[in-house]
Parts: C-alpha cells; structure tokens; sequence
C-alpha cells in the first residue's frame, strides 16, 4: 500500500541545456499541480547550488501560459550547474530541505545529475529523511544507461544533421575539406547523426569518427585522401572525444580543465578542428581545409525541435512525479523502444544505480568495421527519433555537348 507523503516539492535543471528541457520541467510542474499530497512547487536556481544558497523560486505563482511558454523555450529556465555534492553539503541540503518541508526532489539531467539524485536519495535512507528523490532523463549526448534513447538528443540530433547538410552544400560548390566536430565525449551517437544529412550517393558527411574506435591520425589522412581523389572533395564529421589506441582523449593536449564530476573539460575551444585542419593542409596538397567546431551551438538552437523528443521530454518529467507521488518509490525514468517496424516507447522505472554515472556507448552494429562511418543500422534506429529533415536539391553534372 502507497504510504501518504505530503508535502513540498523541489525541482532543479543540471548539466548541458536542451532544446526540450524545459518540457520536462514544465510537465513535471504542471502534473504536481494534480495532487494534494504535492503542497508547494519550488525550482531551485542552478540546481543543486541553489538549494544550498536557497536560491529558489515558487512555480506554483506561474501562470499556465508562462509554463507553456517556457516549455517550447531553449535551454534550463532554472538554470544549470556541474556540481557533485559533498558529505557536508549534503547535511546542509537536508536542513534546508526539513527547513521548507520538502518530500518530493526532482533533478533534471544527465547521468551525474543521477549520480547527484543517488547521493542524495541514499544521503535521505541514511539520516532516516522521509523524501522521494527521482532522476529525470537529459542528454544530448544520448549516453544514459537503460534508455533506448534520451530528451534532448533527438533535437541535438536534428540540429547537427541540418548544419552538416548545409556545410556539405557549401563544400559541394567551393571544393575542398570541412571537418565538423561534434559534442560527444565518450558516446558517438551525437556525431553518428550527422549521416542523415545524407540523401544523393555523393553527399557528405563522407567520414565520420567516434570515440568509441580508436582514432588514428594516419587512417585519418589516407581515408581524406581517398574520397579527396575520388570527389574533388571530402566532408569529414569527428567527435570532440576522439581518443588515440591509448584511450586518451586528442582534445585533451589542449586542455585539463575539469568539473566536480572529474570530467575533463573538451568543449569550448576549436583546438581538435584546428588540428585535423592543420594535419591534412601539411600532409596533402589540398590547398582548402576549413574546420568548424558547432560547440554550444548544438544544445539550444531554437527552431529545429524533434516532435518525438519534445513529446518524449514531456512525457518523461510527468511520470517522475505520477511515480512518485502513487507508487510510493524513486528512481529515473527510462524510455524504451517496442520491438517492431513501426516506431513506438514505454517508459518503466530504474533504480538511480542503475544510471548514476556510467555511461552507454554506441553499438558495434551501428559503426561500420572501418571505423569512420556509420551503418544501415544505425540510421533506422535514429531517423524516427529525430524526424524528417529539409530537403535539398541539386543539378545533375551533365556537360553540354561540344556545338560546331
């Protein structure tokens, strides 16, 4: 039997901003409002950072219209934060929490945001606190174990698939090299999106490099020379987190920047594009290379939103607090794929262990046994979370013939 738990609720963003975030946010919100067990809704500022400067708001004040309004708005309304909390710290978030009586805590993120839910939720069994604590799924990056797929990837997704289209438009009538490098620190899927772009035998991207091959920097070159010679030109897509047979990031000869969850900082700085530019303008005589790092760019373009994420990122935020309110639990919610053709998700409960963390990688069927492309495979697994695509047309090269 459900034991009866009222009380406040607290709400924080963490991690990377999305497109559909605040989707997630806002259905969580919004199905609170439907049980009197859930007293008072706050959102903590910069997630758990707020909670220990008590920087948090009341969002039952919100209008409807202004919650709907930040549900199909860009990026974390609450803010965001890359922190994992200390023993102290921990003590200092349950005074606060006893202090506003809140019993029900939801933090939106990725998997250290579940590695922050975790240490929370154990910290609460520990000192006997009487508070439902749920992981709400978020990342681009797509690396969250248990889950076919995550919010936030499909739009990510999206928006590299379209920026790479137009890159290899470009390319198409200037010639020569584009390199793009894509967010993806341990998981390539981000990067592996960028074959949608494709549509004619000829489009780029041509190669594409993830960090779950080792990257060789003497493949890489042979392989731009091949489709070079071929084409007259080569688009070439990379993950931030391409590592050498080693397993050490390249990214990182460029920087030892790190977060409280120990991760090393490889965005923010066009150091990778430059130096695969950089390796095939001296070892090849192809006189244009240009390369492009998309950065931020990626997590909270306005405009090019997945309709299955954005459904799926509200869906997910509006079971977390039906769960725990009726089944009397915590956890994080995970989406998974029906088997079959045709495309269609459940959603089911995990312990937080089971996401806190670690990460998933992409499938070895989804990477082609080169190692600088995708698969079939792949492809019909990403086209239905991310959606249709612009179209692009283009002339057939047919030469006039020669007259007189």
């Amino acid at each position: 039997m459900t034991q009866l738990l009222k009380g406040n609720m607290l709400i924080a963003q963490s991690g990377g901003p999305t497109m559909v975030i605040n989707r997630s946010l806002v259905g969580a919100i919004q199905e609170a409002k439907r049980y009197k067990e859930i007293q008072g809704i706050y959102g903590s500022l910069h997630g758990i950072k707020g909670v220990l400067d008590e920087n948090m708001i009341d969002l039952r004040k919100e209008s409807k219209a202004n919650l709907e309004a930040v549900a199909v708005t860009p990026s974390s309304a609450l803010g965001s934060v890359r922190k994992k909390p200390a023993e102290e710290e921990c003590l200092k978030i349950f005074g606060i929490m006893l202090k506003y009586n809140i019993r029900y805590f939801f933090y939106i993120g990725g998997n250290d945001s579940a590695e922050t839910t975790h240490i929370i939720n154990e910290h609460a069994r520990k000192i006997n606190y009487a508070c439902r604590c749920f992981h709400i799924p978020k990342t681009i990056d797509n690396d969250l174990l248990e889950n076919d797929h995550t919010p936030g990837f499909g739009s990510a997704a999206k928006f590299v698939a379209c920026a790479v289209m137009g890159g290899d438009l470009d390319n198409r009538a200037l010639l020569g090299v584009k390199i793009d490098v894509v967010m993806g620190r341990h998981a390539g899927f981000l990067t592996a999106a960028a074959a949608l772009a494709r549509v004619n035998p000829d489009d780029g991207p041509h190669l594409i490099y993830l960090p779950e091959r080792p990257f060789s920097m003497k493949q890489y070159v042979e392989d731009v020379k091949r489709v070079y010679n071929k084409l007259g030109r080569c688009g070439v897509v990379v993950s931030e987190g391409i590592s050498d047979a080693e397993g050490s990031a390249i990214a990182t000869k460029f920087t030892t920047e790190t977060d409280s969850h120990g991760n090393v900082q490889l965005s923010g700085t066009g150091a990778l594009g430059d130096l695969l530019a950089n390796e095939i303008k001296t070892q090849t005589k192809i006189a244009r290379v240009r390369a492009d790092t998309f950065g931020y760019l990626q997590r909270s373009f306005p405009g090019l939103v997945s309709e299955v994420d954005a459904r799926e990122a509200r869906a997910v935020g509006e079971l977390a607090v039906r769960w725990a309110v009726g089944k009397d639990s915590d956890g994080s919610v995970v989406i998974r794929r029906k088997p079959g053709k045709k495309y269609a998700v459940f959603f089911e409960r995990v312990p937080l262990k089971a996401v806190a963390k670690a990460t998933r990688h992409m499938p070895d069927a989804f990477i082609n046994k080169a190692g600088n492309d995708v698969t079939p495979t792949f492809l019909e697994y990403v086209r239905p979370i991310v959606g249709p695509l612009p179209k692009a047309a283009q002339f057939k090269r047919v030469r006039m013939p020669v007259v007189g």
